[in-house]
């Protein structure tokens, strides 16, 4: 037997100027159409092109000629995920050149995105619009110099669409939404009609850049991913008393290594701790609220924060497949592998717009020849057929309307990148949660105060002095509840943190501890009753602390992290419309479920890392149903990219503003069902739209064949048409 061929090298193409999934499209056909390219993964909200590609058969040099032919700029990506700014043709001859500056770069997800009126589209809208509004301030002068000024508005800005045409012809797809603006385009130039053909372009042109400007905000989620991981770590080096510490960058960690974590400082990997006791806030990871208490032998994940304790922790795994660096892998596949709703006149177009073309050349034709009809009058028709069939009214359709809902929305609070996150949305059936952020606010409060001792005034003087200082977030909400009822706080002094387990401080000759129910049972065991009240309070999915002047226990504090004011009412809403809820946390269960009772939720999955959000997602999917996953943090990221519509709450981070498809700038979870809402509107709309064109080209077709209207009545055909359809799409404006 032989052995079997080996697999071509991969290789990662960064590709300017491809922003929207009919450019991945294109650049899919002419790779899986060059010999020795294989397996082309491409991913257009990140202008990712992989490959694989034996050079024998065609050079790389002669892959990046077709891309470039295509009207795109290919940036090869070096294995360590930098740019490699190398010739091509001296890489072929000095191929360690280019890893040599891979090992010197910074990773990089992405090519640096220029401002928008730095770009191949920007420069052509700016262009083409200074161009119309000359022709109209030439118009009241000399109508001569605005005809001539509408027609270079209208070349200028359809060039680079037949281009993209002609690209599309070579590729097997002809009849493209590229083909149907640049065919109306000189049709209406051709037969007189300038000043619509440049406004057409034009309104096109400015809908194809804003969908590159917002694609280029999806790319900046990967930074901010990247930036979570810290730069540099503290490498425990030697043994016994010579032991160590040196400041490395992170990066350079590799497994079995033993770093140091200070307070308040980033694990710079995943891995296990050695020694050392704090309390870790995982929630950039998992979501979770409060800060875990962790000792040796339990788990680390890159990214957490370390808020008190100095820990010891052994590297389990590389940097590169760290918990952070699995996240970016999970976003960038599924921003990859999701298919965004096609544009309908693009569909539309593979039918109407030849057809329109076939019926307008055999109008022209076939009467002079075979019918002994006049020619004049005969292409009078045929040019009067193409002015009907101009697609001006459907063009606006679908834009107008989509615009005017993104507008009303952004008006209210209300962010929606791009008309195929509302075609989506409106047919979406389940709405996932988060919790933490999303479903609450996000941090705890106090919700019961239980004296064993004195007044719960006093209770909360006395936790709040031991606690002053601390930056736990439960420590914080004590010292909060403590100011908002006025207590007295008595002066205070060694305040300390016991690690993972709780504070301590002398007040009033006192040394008194403030902790969890377990480290005061460590300290005295508790009453049957006082056990008990700390049972029923975490049944209520609340975290309890005790303050004790030990052994004796003075009183219970219980937090919770509270429900948003308006979480229930957009529950309600969102069942009214037929939409099933889930609640998708990494909080434990007893709280997750308390919470989602109290709201109404009808699916409760809890204790759940980011990869098993995605997975929840994709297992939702599975049932048939579209869905769309609610969430503000980091660790909603692969989820909100994996979901049908991602939406972020306003109060998250940049990473899931950026990851997702829309988002509730208001921090409102009422929010979410106003963009459902929305969304089911505007595609009323857009339907009603299309009714209005094809309605009306059917009406003036028939007339015309019918000889009973020409060309003038033909022109008002259309202009009525795209009247009508923009004059419906403004009452989305008035959206409440």
């Amino acid at each position: 037997m032989q052995d079997p061929a080996p697999e071509a090298p991969e290789l990662c193409y960064l590709v300017e100027g491809m922003d929207c999934a009919d450019c991945a499209n294109k650049i899919e056909a002419l790779v899986n159409r060059t010999p020795g390219a294989s397996n082309p993964r491409v991913a257009f909200t990140t202008q990712v092109l992989r490959l694989n590609l034996d050079e024998s058969v065609t050079p790389r040099e002669s892959l990046e000629a077709r891309i470039r032919s295509l009207g795109y700029k290919p940036t090869l990506r070096v294995p360590d995920g930098t740019k490699s700014h190398t010739h091509p043709e001296e890489a072929a001859h000095h191929p360690d050149r280019g890893e040599a500056r891979a090992q010197d770069g910074e990773h990089v997800h992405e090519l640096e995105d220029k401002p928008w009126h730095a770009t191949r589209q920007g420069r052509e809208v700016i262009t083409t619009g200074v161009l119309l509004v000359a022709a109209l301030v030439f118009g009241f002068i000399e109508p001569q110099l605005s005809r001539w000024g509408y027609i270079a508005a209208t070349l200028i800005g359809v060039w680079p669409l037949a281009r993209k045409a002609w690209a599309g012809v070579r590729l097997g797809n002809p009849f493209s939404i590229n083909t149907l603006v640049t065919i109306a385009a000189i049709g209406a130039v051709v037969i007189g009609e300038a000043p619509e053909a440049a406004v057409v372009v034009f309104l096109f042109a400015v809908g194809e850049l804003l969908e590159g400007i917002a694609a280029g905000r999806a790319r900046a989620g990967i930074k901010a991913l990247a930036a979570l991981a810290p730069k540099t770590a503290f490498l425990l080096e030697g043994e016994g008393e010579d032991i160590r510490t040196r400041e490395v960058p992170a990066s350079s960690l590799r497994v079995g290594q033993v770093v140091q974590v200070r307070p308040g400082g980033r694990v710079p990997a995943d891995g296990t701790i050695l020694s050392g006791f704090s309390a870790l806030d995982d929630s950039p990871v998992t979501g979770e609220s409060v800060p875990v208490s962790k000792g040796p032998g339990d788990r680390v994940f890159a990214g957490s924060i370390n808020t008190d304790g100095v820990l010891t922790v052994r590297v389990d795994k590389d940097p590169s497949d760290n918990t952070i660096a699995r996240i970016i892998h999970l976003v960038e596949e599924a921003q990859g592998s999701k298919a965004p709703t096609a544009r309908f006149i693009d569909r539309f177009s593979r039918y109407y717009t030849p057809g329109v073309l076939a019926i307008a050349t055999l109008i022209a034709v076939v009467p002079p020849l075979f019918l002994g009809g006049a020619w004049h009058e005969w292409l009078y028709k045929a040019l009067a057929l193409l002015l009907i069939g101009c697609p001006c009214a459907l063009v606006l359709s679908v834009p107008a309307a989509i615009t005017s809902a993104i507008s009303a929305g952004a008006r209210r609070g209300l962010l929606i990148k791009g008309g195929a996150v509302l075609e989506t949305l409106a047919r979406v059936r389940t709405v996932a949660f988060d919790k933490t952020g999303t479903l609450t606010e996000g941090r705890p409060r106090v919700t019961d105060v239980v004296a064993l001792e004195g007044s719960e005034a006093e209770l909360l003087g006395l936790a709040a002095a031991v606690e002053q200082g601390s930056s736990h977030p439960l420590a914080k909400a004590i010292v909060e509840k403590a100011d908002e009822v006025g207590a007295t706080l008595p002066p205070s002094s060694d305040q300390q943190a016991v690690q993972g387990k709780g504070a301590q401080a002398m007040v009033q000759g006192r040394t008194l501890v403030v902790g969890s129910p377990r480290y005061a049972a460590e300290l005295a065991p508790l009453a049957a009753e006082v056990a008990g009240q700390i049972e029923a309070m975490e049944l209520q999915g609340k975290t309890v602390v005790v303050l004790l002047n030990p052994p004796t226990p003075l009183g219970l504090i219980a937090l919770r992290d509270e429900p948003r004011p308006d979480a229930r009412k957009a529950v309600q809403a969102l069942h009214r419309m037929g939409i099933q809820t889930v609640m998708l946390t990494g909080d434990n269960r007893r709280t997750a479920e308390a919470v989602a009772r109290q709201l109404g939720i009808d699916t409760v999955i809890a204790e759940v890392l980011p990869e098993d959000k995605a997975a929840k997602v994709k297992e939702l999917q599975a049932q048939g149903r579209k869905v769309a996953m609610v969430g503000d943090g980091i660790n909603d990221a692969p989820a909100l990219a994996w979901a049908d519509v991602g939406i972020a709450m306003g109060g998250g981070t940049d990473v899931a503003l950026e990851t997702a498809d829309a988002a509730v700038l208001r921090g409102s979870v009422r929010g979410v069902a106003e963009l459902v809402r929305l969304s089911r509107d505007t595609m009323r709309v857009v339907a009603q739209n299309i009714a209005f064109a094809l309605g009306l080209k059917a009406v003036f077709l028939a007339t015309t064949l019918l000889g009973i209207t020409g060309l003038w009545p033909a022109v008002l055909a259309d202009t009525g048409a795209t009247a009508l359809v923009t004059l419906n799409s403004l009452r989305l404006l008035r959206f409440r």
